[in-house]
């Protein structure tokens, strides 16, 4: 039981820091399907900068894996601007310009990967290798039949994941600017009547989802894969956007989509290896948190409420 508790908490979390950055730009009313480009374009940047300064620390210094995690951040939020550009400055349909950002991330991610590798390091390789990060374990508290679980091994990215989380939590829920954001998807038209710039919120929003998206990649980089690669992109975006579809665009409802998913995923694990099944049924487990994805939009998709502005292409003249 625990270790279905550990290794789904750290699935979960990045997918929740994700799926927050999705909430922030759909409520804000612009539609975000490049959660998946940004993810992935975020990683790439982070995982660049932590082996190329990697040689200026001590093999077990946690120093590049910080940087990493800020340097994936700017990478998304910078990525970002290319959706912010297509969907504010030139009004194009944001479905498409979601999809477009996906393919030009996975694209110009690839083909970079192999050019900085060749010029930078010298190396014919794909992908950029990472060492799995070190795991803490809170002391006292872990011992604690099944929750203690929650504080064992524990990935510091989770602990960071919590502090970003909850700051964005307060800053939707219990500021100005969150509550100008939110009424941006609901009813632009009286934000600007108030004398804010529904464009700038937009941006912002779309920026912080930039950001949030790619710290989530590091994480993936850092803990599943212990690479940057073209295996980043394997649907964890479209995940976390379904999860803040199932959570109704709220917070805590989508960590608890989040959590379902990733309990699923490493519970089907642990399945594998108590029946003692052959490895290639570990491949059909990852299939599990997008079943589950595809039965929970099924039974509960219609009681959602998207923001009302949602994806509405705003023009300051239109009453």
């Amino acid at each position: 039981m625990d270790i279905v508790i550990i290794d789904g908490l750290s699935f979960a979390l990045p997918l929740f820091i994700m799926a927050i950055g999705g909430i922030y730009c759909e409520k804000s009313g612009v539609t975000m399907l490049a959660v998946e480009g940004l993810q992935g374009f975020g990683a790439f940047i982070g995982a660049f900068v932590a082996v190329a300064i990697a040689g200026n620390f001590s093999g077990d210094s946690p120093v590049p894996f910080y940087i990493a995690m800020i340097m994936a951040a700017v990478g998304g939020s910078i990525f970002a601007l290319i959706h912010a550009l297509l969907c504010l400055k030139f009004k194009a349909n944001q479905v498409i310009s979601g999809v477009v950002v996906n393919i030009l991330a996975m694209a110009l991610t690839a083909y970079l990967t192999k050019l900085l590798n060749r010029v930078v390091f010298g190396a014919t390789s794909d992908k950029f290798v990472l060492t799995v990060s070190s795991r803490i374990t809170i002391p006292g508290i872990s011992k604690i039949p099944v929750l203690g679980a929650v504080f064992t091994n524990l990935y510091p990215f989770e602990l960071v994941i919590v502090a970003v989380a909850f700051i964005a939590w307060f800053v939707m829920y219990k500021t100005r600017f969150g509550m100008h954001l939110r009424a941006c998807g609901d009813n632009p038209h009286a934000v600007d009547a108030a004398g804010r710039q529904v464009g700038q919120i937009r941006l912002a929003a779309i920026m912080i989802c930039g950001a949030l998206s790619g710290l989530g990649g590091i994480c993936f980089a850092y803990s599943i894969s212990a690479n940057f690669s073209s295996s980043i992109y394997v649907g964890y975006g479209y995940l976390a956007i379904a999860a803040l579809i199932f959570g109704n665009w709220r917070i805590l409802p989508t960590l608890g989509a989040c959590l379902l998913f990733g309990f699923a995923r490493s519970g089907g694990y642990r399945l594998v290896q108590v029946l003692q099944m052959p490895s290639s049924y570990q491949d059909l487990v990852m299939i599990l948190p997008y079943v589950l994805t595809l039965l929970l939009l099924v039974f509960f998709s219609k009681q959602n409420g998207a923001p009302r502005a949602l994806g509405v292409i705003y023009d300051k003249g239109a009453r």
